[in-house]
């Protein structure tokens, strides 16, 4: 007979998911563990690498990133179409270093004057990124701000650039710069302008999908979804899907 040992790493979900949501995951993760007994290890990367990795076959059980990376691993036949659940939705906020000046962005004009003012300016790989981008491409500043732009690397938080005085102005999900240390948290985007992200789980396609590891990974979607998981969310910086 088996050790509880072995029975528990061949029950362990693992998964992978990209940072924005890694905070929260953990919490999540932690409360379905104790309730059911089932493990959960999901690993936390940049969600450029996390698709790629989907993507190249690697065992996992459940994959966790924005709604429009989940459709594409759908729709290139890398996860169980309809198995799509979506967890939170993340808003963007505003950053700069602790003890620096803090700018107005209570407008969306205020928030282009800040953008203007600054020696720089940093964003992230993720969705919100690439928002934050066709919205400087909107305001026509695209070219004027593009020599002061920094993109924060996969994985590496915007707030720790933030933190280290390398950018001035930085902007990420509210998620992420919850628990960095040496950043003002000015606030989040006005609602005009405020980017969401919408963050989903899917079944990749290595996992069979009818076999007891899929409804192991259902049962921890469900608790993720459920009611009793709102809180956790909104301590997260996050709200319900």
């Amino acid at each position: 007979m088996p050790s509880t040992d072995s029975t528990q790493s061949a029950m362990t979900i693992k998964g992978i998911s990209s940072m924005a949501t890694r905070q929260v995951l953990a919490e999540l993760t932690q409360a379905f563990a104790q309730q059911s007994g089932i493990p959960v290890d999901i690993e936390s990367v940049g969600g450029v690498d996390a698709a790629k990795r989907v993507q190249a076959g690697e065992a996992f059980d459940v994959v966790i990133l924005g709604s429009d990376a989940i459709d594409k691993l759908i729709a290139a036949g890398h996860a169980h179409a309809g198995s799509r659940v979506d967890l939170v939705r993340s808003g963007v906020a505003v950053a700069v270093r602790e003890g620096t000046a803090v700018p107005n962005i209570s407008s969306e004009e205020a928030v282009k004057q800040a953008v203007l003012a600054a020696s720089s300016i940093s964003y992230s790989t993720g969705p919100s990124g690439v928002a934050l981008a066709k919205l400087f491409e909107k305001w026509g500043i695209a070219q004027q701000i593009q020599s002061r732009m920094v993109q924060a690397p996969p994985g590496v938080p915007v707030g720790s650039l933030v933190a280290k005085g390398e950018v001035a102005l930085g902007f990420q999900q509210l998620s992420e710069l919850l628990n960095v240390p040496g950043i003002t948290i000015v606030g989040p985007l006005p609602d005009a302008i405020q980017i969401t992200t919408i963050f989903a789980a899917a079944l990749p396609t290595v996992l069979v999908k009818d076999s007891p590891q899929a409804a192991r990974v259902q049962a921890l979607l469900n608790h993720m979804v459920s009611p009793q998981a709102a809180e956790a969310k909104l301590r997260q910086g996050m709200t319900p899907a």
